[in-house]
């Protein structure tokens, strides 16, 4: 996004950070609106999504975020409201829970790699070319340079999705890295 975010909790942090680095999700938004409505008894009710996400193909995501164990009967009907109300005009509603903690740790590690300072022109382009063909993480940076100087690059580029691995197993020294055009 390249600009703060809100966020009320480390659930939601955690999802807004998995928006962001998703590359189909160009624009996210915290707390974006209210919804008020009466329920059956008259009573007046009101709730405030999470986030508001567009993605590229220009479809909409609102989102929920509360761990399943948190979510007693009158959060669940504000929640069926929303999704109701998200149908009727065309937006997906997601109600999420929990992340996944090894795929949460590597992407928070990446998101330390997220700004461009972190990348060189000349190391992105030898990056590139070693990565064609899947090869160990650190041993595919060896072979470019110092790694201690080309690691930096190499986490900007998984964060920018140009280099990939699979993150829900811990990021480590020999996890196989490739390039996301080589595949």
């Amino acid at each position: 996004m390249g600009r703060h975010v809100g966020f009320e909790s480390w659930l939601e942090r955690d999802h807004l950070m998995l928006l962001d680095f998703d590359p189909a999700t160009v624009a996210i938004a915290s707390q974006p609106f209210w919804l008020s409505w009466r329920d059956e008894a008259g009573t007046a009710v009101s709730h405030c999504p999470d986030f508001f996400a567009r993605r590229a193909d220009g479809s909409a995501v609102v989102i929920d975020c509360r761990p399943v164990e948190r979510r007693p009967d009158k959060d669940a009907a504000k929640f069926d409201a929303t999704a109701v109300v998200c149908a009727e005009i065309g937006w997906r509603f997601d109600l999420v829970g929990a992340t996944g903690p090894v795929l949460t740790a590597n992407v928070r590690w990446l998101a330390g790699y997220r700004h461009p300072r972190h990348s060189t022109a000349e190391v992105e382009a030898g990056l590139l070319v070693v990565f064609a063909d899947a090869a160990p993480l650190v041993d595919g940076a060896s072979l470019v340079g110092d790694p201690i100087a080309v690691l930096p690059t190499l986490f900007h580029l998984l964060w920018r999705g140009e280099l990939v691995c699979d993150l829900t197993v811990p990021l480590h020294a020999g996890a196989p890295v490739w390039s996301a055009a080589g595949r």
